[in-house]
């Protein structure tokens, strides 16, 4: 879904990527943020619920991740960053706050769904560079099959589609192929300003 309020047109970008694990989105995700560069905030669910909050993804608690997730995007919203929320953010735990995250923003929302079966996620994640020693029993538990948040123009990504075309995907059809940052670092920073001078400079150079 592309919306926008016109009373607000400089608001900025809100990307959701969702998927199964080992779907790509965490490697799709990190690569757009690549691209656009600076202003732009990536919030993994994986971190935030587990290095964070170090909170079980159960359906058997009041999870406190939803809400913490959901306000942390909010936060950089509002401070004028775009966001690239990803996680497999299963509707049954997260539905409702990310529903009240995406009605509640004046901006632009696209929604993605990397659309992979579960024989494939099994077989990547066999063929991860350091595997997780988990079996495809174990595995079974976690998969859903589209577990779409039921939004219009929600993207589906087929597991047929390679990094590139995903990241491609992702860019093009959010728009932030189009926009600017809006943070006070690209706007204002003298760090910035040198990068924007040396296009080439690596961006690891700056502190």
């Amino acid at each position: 879904m592309t919306t926008s309020n016109p009373t607000r047109p400089t608001s900025p970008t809100l990307v959701i990527l969702r998927g199964n694990s080992a779907s790509g989105k965490t490697t799709a995700a990190r690569e757009v943020r690549r691209r656009f560069g600076r202003g732009a905030a990536l919030l993994e669910q994986d971190y935030l619920r587990r290095t964070l909050l170090r909170e079980h993804d159960s359906a058997h608690i009041q999870p406190v991740a939803p809400a913490f997730i959901t306000a942390a995007a909010r936060t950089a919203l509002d401070l004028g960053y775009h966001v690239i929320l990803e996680g497999i953010l299963h509707t049954e735990r997260y539905g409702t706050a990310l529903h009240h995250l995406i009605d509640n923003h004046p901006g632009p929302v696209a929604v993605f769904y990397l659309d992979v079966s579960f024989d494939e996620t099994v077989n990547r994640h066999l063929n991860r560079n350091e595997p997780i020693p988990v079996t495809p029993d174990e595995m079974r538990t976690w998969y859903t099959h589209r577990d779409l948040l039921g939004i219009p123009n929600e993207t589906l990504i087929s597991e047929t589609s390679a990094l590139e075309q995903t990241v491609t995907t992702i860019l093009h059809t959010s728009g932030l192929t189009t926009v600017d940052p809006q943070t006070p670092c690209p706007r204002r920073c003298r760090h910035c300003a040198r990068e924007s001078a040396q296009p080439h400079a690596a961006e690891a150079t700056v502190p």
